[in-house]
């Protein structure tokens, strides 16, 4: 399968830096780039687009629910986040995924592949969680790839309150898979990209 991505970025530089990464990967094909949001649903329609990779800014501070709304309506849709500034963490949950700007080409392709495998179906997280720190440290843990066995030798602990920590973290997070915990630990700045 090939994925259709429209890029929508007010800077030519970014979006054609971008693009030129983005057509090297096998399965991906740039097929569009807007620098506005004026036409945007028109050609997320009428280009067939699988992927939009979006600048948050485009939408301002209090059109955050543009995004559920997107998601709504084009339930394949993965929307993932080009950052180019720094940005409340808080709206950024409501994206797929992110891109930095600063982001390597190693970084953006590993990026793009983990969150199509996911089908961009990382499940979305309210913004009021509070995850314990010994929580915390599991998640970060497993958004490093241990197992459970591993976890449980370096924090001293038995492989049982790893897996009831775990089960915690999915129960606040809602995030049931490995590659939806490590975005959310990226995302909120427990481990570096």
């Amino acid at each position: 399968m090939t994925y259709r991505v429209l890029i929508c970025e007010p800077s030519e530089i970014i979006s054609t830096g971008l693009t030129e990464i983005i057509q090297k990967l096998p399965g991906f094909d740039v097929v569009s780039r807007l620098d506005t949001t004026e036409h945007l649903n028109e050609r997320i329609l009428t280009s067939d687009i699988n992927i939009l990779i979006i600048n948050p800014l485009l939408l301002g501070y209090f059109e955050r629910n543009q995004i559920s709304q997107l998601s709504k309506e084009h339930p394949h849709l993965v929307v993932i986040a080009l950052v180019t500034n720094l940005m409340d963490p808080s709206w950024l949950k409501s994206f797929h995924g992110t891109i930095e700007v600063n982001d390597s080409r190693l970084s953006i392709t590993n990026k793009l592949n983990e969150i199509v495998q996911s089908n961009g179906k990382q499940e979305k997280v309210s913004d009021d969680i509070e995850l314990s720190k010994r929580e915390i440290d599991v998640l970060v843990a497993v958004a490093k790839g241990m197992m459970n066995k591993e976890i449980a030798d370096q924090m001293n602990i038995s492989i049982h309150t790893v897996i009831s920590h775990r089960k915690n973290i999915t129960k606040k997070t809602g995030i049931k898979s490995v590659a939806g915990l490590t975005v959310y630990a990226m995302i909120n700045g427990l481990i570096e990209n």
